[in-house]
């Protein structure tokens, strides 16, 4: 008779498992793996993030256009009007594309993409660019309103009016280096006494006119800052009458999230601000000691400095007026406001005869 060998099961099985464990011991190998990689990645971004969001320091607006004028082979002591001005805008955009970080408002990845304090820092600064810059091409470098514009101011202030998350070829850092180039053409000019188009006029009603920019700009973040507790305000129906019970009551209010932007961002415009000023105090001196506007000036500086001390609080408290926590973007608001009131002040003292 034929017989029939029984299989035994029992190897099978062992054969089976001895195949499906390699790959399963594998496969979970490769997600600790995998894990781990991240989990350092994460952690090496917390860290690298948190120094980023380290804010650069004040810097000797005077110190630096000596250090340039050296560069340059300049009597340090005799530097030609407008020469610090230009240098301190010069330094300050550079700032903010050259801190640890780079510039980050158009990064993205981690753990650029992460942050927002300091690209609002970064937007504050260049506000305040735009707008030095702005008047330089139209006040500062015209003898009259009828003569005609430098190109070179022309092109920086274009560069520096790109828009801040540009990340595209070219990137809004690589235009910003531009525009400092653009200045420093400009800054040649000046020296050159040949040269009829590279001119720094010094005078009362030019210094009035950047003024005016950043009365707005200041009015402007103030009351972005007030707002972070509201702020009731009354429209009026059609009949345009202000006791009119049927008239419209809203509340602006700054969104809980946007309130460290705002903040930062102010925090960014006193920071340029208060350099601009010491460098207008310099090459505007004896316009403003002709209007006994140097004490005012010097105030105005030491209320942006104040603003830039430092905050010991991990986040932006946001308190009610007189509540138990602090409210730091009405401490904020309230050294803005003095600063915005003096440079109102002193606009007028200037365009008195």
């Amino acid at each position: 008779m034929f017989g029939f060998k029984k299989k035994n099961t029992t190897d099978v099985a062992a054969q089976q498992k001895a195949v499906i464990e390699p790959k399963s011991n594998t496969k979970r190998w490769v997600i600790r793996i995998s894990a781990g990689v991240i989990g350092i990645y994460l952690l090496v971004c917390i860290v690298v993030g948190m120094y980023w969001s380290n804010e650069p320091e004040m810097f000797s607006v005077k110190e630096n256009a000596q250090q340039a004028a050296v560069a340059l082979q300049l009597d340090p002591q005799n530097l030609p009007v407008g020469f610090t001005t230009v240098e301190t805008l010069k330094r300050v955009v550079s700032t903010v594309i050259h801190k640890p970080g780079g510039y980050l408002n158009n990064d993205m990845f981690p753990p650029g993409l992460w942050l927002d304090n300091i690209p609002s820092w970064e937007i504050g600064v260049l506000k305040q660019t735009r707008d030095m810059t702005l008047a330089m091409q139209r006040a500062f470098s015209r003898s009259q309103s009828q003569s005609s514009e430098n190109i070179n101011l022309s092109k920086a202030f274009e560069n520096f009016s790109t828009e801040p998350t540009r990340w595209l070829f070219p990137a809004a850092e690589e235009r910003y280096q531009n525009g400092i180039n653009f200045l420093t053409a400009y800054e040649k000019q000046l020296l050159n006494p040949d040269d009829s188009n590279g001119k720094f006029y010094a005078r009362a009603d030019n210094l009035a006119a950047w003024l005016g920019l950043v009365e707005t700009q200041l009015g402007s973040i103030s009351q972005r800052l007030s707002a972070s507790v509201g702020q009731q305000s009354a429209e009026l129906s059609a009949k345009d009458i202000t006791d009119d019970p049927s008239a419209k009551e809203k509340i602006d209010k700054t969104p809980w999230l946007q309130i460290d932007n705002v903040f930062y961002e102010a925090r960014g415009q006193a920071w340029a601000l208060a350099h601009l000023l010491r460098a207008v105090e310099i090459d505007f001196q004896d316009i403003l000691a002709k209007k006994g506007a140097l004490v005012s000036i010097r105030q105005i500086i030491r209320d942006l400095e104040a603003t830039q001390q430092s905050i010991w609080s991990p986040v932006i408290l946001n308190g009610s007026g007189f509540g138990f926590w602090a409210n730091h973007s009405l401490v904020m608001a309230s050294y803005i406001s003095r600063a915005n009131a003096a440079v109102i002040d002193l606009r007028r003292l200037l365009e008195q005869g």
